[in-house]
């Protein structure tokens, strides 16, 4: 296990995460272990390393994951800024930890954050209240957070309850900082694996901690009702919402069928193109790359390049929603016009929004296949060959730049 220098990580001290990823996280449901599930597009662990990167820019980031989820990692659209090679976790959240301290020996690391990767929305004000404790002369920090329901201890015999005192009760939450060197001695000298949180075993082994208020907003995802609530937090903030239009052309060709909206239709004749002369695909994709002013298809994949001869075109609009995930965005909604006399594009309707909807990652309710012609005037009604005109709505995070 090694930082690599070439990510611009000198042997100066530095900071360092721990980033806890090894749980299967059963409770959120739908298979997949919690941390690699996607909301809006990106999976959570990615959600999480991007704040972590904004509010900790130079720090080392260590992910660590379960022993049978490198695939899943290396799937998960993480950055490879300042990331260290995954490391394996252990059979308990104390073991994993220790793990990942033991991977950064001897890196001139000064601080350690320990974080869960089911936290992503940690913020900028939780990072400067924990600089502000430290700053005061906190050898550890904590966020934590006042219980504010009314608690009960129910005795489960006869079901009766007596009330208990919240005044004194906080919940714990991450990321919790720590002096490098004590937090992997007290990890050392605890051996029983009893412990739930770091905070707790660094004043078994070692001091005090402090606590400092810590955010309703960085709740950890546990239940599917969390994902709920995840994915609505993400949506209130992507307030930027783009337009962008396409229009492509193909003529006709000898074949015995033509691609439309990723859907093969048997027809007399085929589309001439570079690719898979995919005209309705190619206008959705330049409307999408023009939501985001990210040039057009043309210059992402330009016809002089053999490495795009006769491909499907799905890859290119995979693309272009792969660029506005890396945004932090989401496409809302698609919608295409097919100008032609010939083929019927109404038998394949269904078809096509489904298509267009599994390659871009959305719900089939925000995509639109329309279908006209130009009653047989100009090229089109001719029967020379397929027009199609598109358009893309996307949100985006409200631009720092404005």
């Amino acid at each position: 296990m090694s930082i690599q220098p070439e990510n611009g990580l000198s042997d100066s001290p530095k900071d360092a995460v721990i980033l806890v990823a090894a749980g299967r996280g059963h409770r959120a449901g739908k298979g997949l272990p919690k941390q690699y599930r996607l909301l809006h597009g990106r999976s959570v662990i990615a959600h999480t390393i991007d704040a972590l990167l904004e509010c900790l820019p130079d720090a080392v980031i260590v992910p660590v994951i379960h022993a049978d989820d490198f695939e899943l990692f290396n799937a998960s659209g993480v950055e490879v800024r300042n990331i260290h090679e995954p490391v394996i976790g252990g059979s308990t959240r104390q073991a994993s930890v220790r793990n990942g301290l033991e991977a950064l020996e001897g890196k001139s690391i000064k601080s350690v954050y320990i974080h869960d990767a089911a936290r992503p929305f940690i913020t900028s004000e939780l990072f400067e209240a924990i600089s502000i404790a430290m700053d005061a002369g906190a050898k550890a920090v904590v966020p934590a957070l006042p219980v504010v329901d009314t608690l009960v201890r129910l005795n489960t015999d006869d079901m009766q309850a007596s009330s208990v005192d919240r005044s004194s009760i906080f919940a714990v939450q991450t990321p919790q900082v720590f002096p490098y060197d004590d937090i992997l001695n007290a990890h050392r000298n605890a051996d029983d694996d009893k412990y739930t949180d770091d905070a707790s075993i660094f004043q078994a082994n070692c001091s005090q901690v402090h606590y400092c208020p810590g955010t309703q907003q960085n709740f950890k995802i546990t239940t599917q009702a969390d994902f709920l609530r995840a994915e609505q937090m993400l949506r209130t903030q992507l307030t930027d919402v783009r337009t962008g239009t396409g229009f492509d052309v193909h003529r006709f060709d000898a074949g015995d069928h033509v691609w439309l909206c990723g859907v093969k239709v048997p027809f007399n004749f085929c589309l001439k193109g570079h690719s898979d002369a995919d005209v309705a695909l190619h206008a959705l994709t330049d409307a999408v790359l023009a939501s985001i002013a990210d040039g057009d298809i043309g210059f992402h994949f330009p016809p002089s390049d053999d490495a795009w001869r006769g491909v499907s075109s799905d890859r290119f609009l995979s693309f272009a929603t792969e660029r506005v995930t890396a945004q932090g965005g989401q496409i809302t909604n698609l919608s295409v016009t097919i100008i032609c006399e010939l083929p019927k594009i109404g038998p394949h309707m269904q078809n096509m929004r489904q298509r267009i909807a599994e390659i871009a990652g959305i719900g089939i309710d925000r995509v639109s296949v329309q279908a006209t012609t130009t009653e047989q005037l100009g090229f089109t009604g001719r029967g020379e060959g397929i027009a199609a005109q598109a358009s893309a709505t996307v949100r985006l995070p409200e631009s720092k730049n404005i």
